[in-house]
Parts: structure tokens; sequence; C-alpha cells
């Protein structure tokens, strides 16, 4: 079975779809966890060898192709860039693999209902790979808010600002991959915020660009029925402390540096005292808890879970979608013609 803590028995088998960095993270995490990673899979042979001797993988495929062709593997984890998700998920879908979806899961809303649509079509797990929403920290933090701790909430506020490189064509700077602070940072606070408090009604959004035309830095209001806010912020080339704060009527939670890591949260009740620390280290990064959450899925023969279900991905993705449209910032895929891209 998969177990609570993020390891796994590995029956389930994993295909590696992309060799960059973070796929080497999240391989990283299966391994130290019980998991089998079954195989790799790259356009390069040569970059597809090259990670499997890295990581210990049995078997290196030199195309995509060829690694969701694979009988021995069970689920794709798609580590390319945002750019490709969308195809790269189709192809595995089809192949009749589940896949774990690197964030932002796509480049646009329609984007993610095509992967979401056939992968409920095929009674197939398309999971975005969120890996925060599945830390045990903000299992905590939800298990507080819901029993009523802090009140009732009436703001989340979370950034996400790094100094990246600036060179104009770096993939961040590029709007043919997709640059831009929004969908690479972006994307966790915007998460967070539905993670607390669900789909905005409403969306004011600001940003400034950067020379190559993509989003040096954005922020936005989200305003929801009842008069809860969510204040989220991104940008590429200032760095920040990168907290969270969840603010109640009877408290608040102030999730530490850096909040989408496994990091401590504090409790405050609304006189300041402090009512809980909580503070779990976890081992590795914590990737593994999202594809433990995948495996317990596919076990249960379930296409959707409470923390993070297909239908919310799309919808994250279309408030991203809203936030774009107002601050002028569009790509490629956005022209794509409507109709049917499931094939």
């Amino acid at each position: 079975m998969t177990l609570s803590n993020g390891t796994s028995d590995g029956t389930i088998r994993w295909g590696i779809l992309g060799t960059g960095f973070i796929a080497g993270l999240q391989t990283q995490d299966l391994n130290e966890n019980g998991f089998t990673v079954q195989a790799v899979g790259s356009r390069s042979a040569e970059s597809s060898r090259s990670f499997a001797d890295k990581f210990g993988i049995a078997t290196a495929h030199g195309s995509y192709e060829d690694l969701v062709a694979d009988p021995l593997v069970d689920v794709v984890y798609i580590a390319t860039p945002h750019p490709f998700h969308h195809a790269n998920a189709l192809l595995a879908l089809n192949a009749g693999k589940h896949v774990l979806v690197e964030k932002s899961f796509t480049m646009n809303a329609r984007e993610a209902r095509d992967i979401v649509g056939l992968a409920e079509s095929k009674g197939l797990v398309a999971l975005e790979a969120m890996w925060t929403r599945f830390l045990p920290h903000m299992i905590r933090l939800r298990e507080i808010i819901a029993a009523g701790t802090i009140g009732e909430v009436r703001k989340v506020v979370a950034s996400h600002n790094q100094n990246l490189p600036k060179d104009p064509a770096h993939r961040l700077n590029n709007p043919a991959l997709g640059g831009g602070a929004l969908l690479d940072l972006g994307v966790y606070p915007v998460s967070f915020a539905f993670d607390i408090l669900g789909t905005p009604a409403s969306i004011r959004a600001s940003a400034a660009m950067t020379a190559t035309g993509v989003d040096r830095q954005t922020a936005a209001v989200f305003d929801y029925d009842g008069g809860a806010q969510a204040i989220v912020d991104c940008e590429l080339d200032a760095a920040s402390a990168n907290r969270a704060m969840v603010i109640g009527t009877e408290g608040w939670i102030d999730v530490e540096h850096t909040w989408y890591n496994p990091v401590p949260f504090t409790v405050h009740a609304a006189d300041g005292s402090v009512g809980e620390r909580y503070e779990q280290p976890v081992n590795g990064r914590g990737m593994q808890f999202q594809a433990a959450e995948l495996e317990r899925l596919v076990r249960e023969g379930s296409t959707a879970g409470t923390i993070l279900p297909p239908d919310e991905s799309v919808a994250i993705m279309a408030a991203m979608d809203e936030i774009r449209r107002q601050i002028g910032l569009s790509y490629d895929a956005d022209a794509a013609p409507e109709g049917n891209h499931r094939d």
C-alpha cells in the first residue's frame, strides 16, 4: 500500500518524461522513498542514458514515444517546460498511462481541459504536480482552518519572488517558451489562494513587463463572495522572504520562508499569543508526497482526489488566463483553434 508518510511499496512503476533539473529532483525523492522508477525518456538518447545512469534507472528511451509505449511503465511524470505539457500529457494518456504533470499544469485553461477530459474518458489519473499541496504542513494547516481555530478566514497573502537569470534567451524570459513570472512562480501563490478560499468571484491584476515581453512582476487581488480576499504576487528579478499568511477573525497562521517548501508555521490567536507551532521535517525535498497521492488514486480506481482535483487545476489555469488577459500577456498556445485537441 501507499503510506501516509509519502512512501511507496514500489509496485506501481514510474516513467520520467524529460531529463531537466526538476525531473532530477522528483526522481531523487522517488528513489529515496521506495518508489519504482522504471524508465526515463528524452528526445536525446544520450541525455536519457546519462539521466538513467545517474539515478539508477533500468531503461533509457531515446524518445517520448518509446517511453509511453513501454509496457513496464504505469505512470508518466511530465517534467518538460510547461509549453510542452499539453502534448506530452496527451501522448502518455493516449498510451494508457496515468500522468503527474508539472506546474503550471498547462499554458492555459483550454489545454488543461483537454488533459482532464481525456484522462476522465480513459479512466486515468491526471494529477497536477503542485507538490506543496501534499506536504504535511499544508495538510495540518487545512485541518486548523477547518477546525475554526482562526475563525472565519478573511485574507490570504502569499508571495513568490526570486532573483533569476536575466539573459533574454533564458527560458524564463522567452515568450516562446512560456516565460514570465506568473506561470513559473505565480502559480504557487495562486494555487495557495485556491486551496484556502476556492475560486474567486473576481480578479484584479497588474504587472510590469520585461524587454522580451513577459511579465517581470505581477500582483493580483482575488475577491470572494462574502468579502474575503487573497493577495498574491510574484517576481523574476528580486528575491524576498516568500512567506504566506492566512488571516482570520480569531487569529492568523504565519508560514515561514519559503512557505511552499516543507517549513514550520505558527498559529497566533487574535491577541498575538502562540496557539501552535508546527514543524515536521520530511525526507528529501518532499516531492514524494504528490507521487504517493497519485499512487493512492490509482490503487483506489479513482481519477480525482480532494486535495487537488483535476477540475481545480483547470480553474487555476482559468484564473491565470484572466490575470494574463488583464496584464496583456499572451502566448502562441492561446491562438490554437478551438475544438478537439485530445488526439
